[in-house]
């Protein structure tokens, strides 16, 4: 049975190995001024409400400030520098 195994080929591609840890997680360096480090989402797949289906999420870091702003799904990269 074991070399069965040892020579099947989907077993030997679903087998995992062991290997050394990644090393130590390091944390991101703390902005030291605000607008310099921002965090955006573009949430999608909302209920329309105002002709609008989508929301842009701006987050600084430094303050934790956020601006959510009102979009559509339909927005090309073009609209979303705009409204940033």
């Amino acid at each position: 049975m074991l070399s069965y195994v040892d020579g099947y080929n989907v077993c030997q591609r679903g087998k995992s190995f062991p290997e050394m840890p990644a090393g130590k997680l390091m944390l991101n360096p703390i902005p030291n001024v605000p607008w310099t480090d921002i965090f955006v989402d573009f949430v999608m797949g909302l209920p329309e409400v105002q002709g609008y289906n989508a929301i842009l999420f701006i987050c600084d870091r430094f303050t934790k400030q956020v601006h959510i702003i009102p979009t559509t799904k339909e927005t090309n990269s073009l609209g979303l520098a705009c409204l940033y």
